[in-house]
């Protein structure tokens, strides 16, 4: 497994791939992006890209998002978000210290959903949103078992 160990955030789906599409389950069903393991996966790893394709918008780089794309199995997730952290790891090679904290809001990100984000912020957040998808994750386990 790669360094950035996506294993973190995976050991708790392996036992209920199968049952990806599961109606019912505990998370916020309205999000077309919280419907299923597979949808929250889907989701956090092109959420992932997202952040870091802001970061290069904002210093010049003219970077798209790669498509967002369901996969078949664990194995593919795993892939995805360690590719995922990798580009995002190859993003920061560029980027000092000095500029990861920005007081001045015309030098923040602004983000597709209306907050501004200096670097620090907008990678606190992406964290964050893991952690959360994390949590969905582990109330789909409960809910299938």
């Amino acid at each position: 497994m790669d360094p950035v160990n996506a294993n973190l955030y995976f050991y708790m789906i392996r036992p209920c791939m199968g049952k990806l599409y599961r109606k019912g389950a505990v998370g916020a069903l309205l999000d077309e992006n919280c419907r299923s393991i597979q949808t929250i996966l889907t989701h956090v790893v092109s959420s992932g890209y997202g952040y870091a394709v802001y970061i290069q918008n904002s210093r010049g780089v003219n970077s798209i998002r790669p498509e967002k794309r369901s996969n078949p199995t664990v194995q593919d997730y795993i892939k995805d978000l360690e590719e995922m952290f990798r580009f995002t790891i190859n993003v920061f090679e560029n980027i000092g210290d000095d500029e990861l904290e920005q007081g001045d809001d015309s030098h923040k990100i602004q983000t597709g959903w209306g907050q501004r984000y200096d670097i620090e912020q907008l990678m606190e957040h992406a964290i964050v949103h893991v952690l959360r998808h994390r949590r969905q994750i582990e109330k789909f386990n409960l809910a299938i078992r």
